[in-house]
């Protein structure tokens, strides 16, 4: 029971960094290339290739039935460049957007 409970637990846990790494690719490819360096980030050809191997490692570390189930040390790492991406990079390039700079402030008096 313990034992089942604890790969259910595990299985679970590297779905989640999964899930987390493929919504910061998406994330990124929806965001123009001239808004990272507007925005003092690096390029986003640096940022798809951390999150392309994150996403790709972090499928290698879910366990057998779903994934292949090795590398899950690094399935953390690849966690950490998601978490940076969305916590730091986001933020910074959202106001652009594909057709201008970045957005004034919306509404306002």
């Amino acid at each position: 029971m313990v034992a089942t409970l604890q790969v259910y637990l595990y299985l679970i846990f590297f779905l989640v960094i999964f899930a987390l790494c493929v919504w910061a690719l998406v994330d990124l490819l929806r965001r123009p290339t001239a808004a990272f360096p507007s925005a003092g980030k690096r390029t986003k050809s640096f940022w798809g290739a951390i999150l392309g191997v994150a996403t790709a490692v972090s499928f290698m570390s879910i366990p057998p039935p779903i994934g292949l189930g090795f590398l899950s040390f690094l399935g953390l790492l690849s966690a950490v460049g998601a978490i940076v991406y969305l916590v730091d990079v986001r933020p910074a390039v959202a106001p652009y957007n594909r057709r201008r700079g970045p957005r004034g402030p919306s509404g306002g008096w």
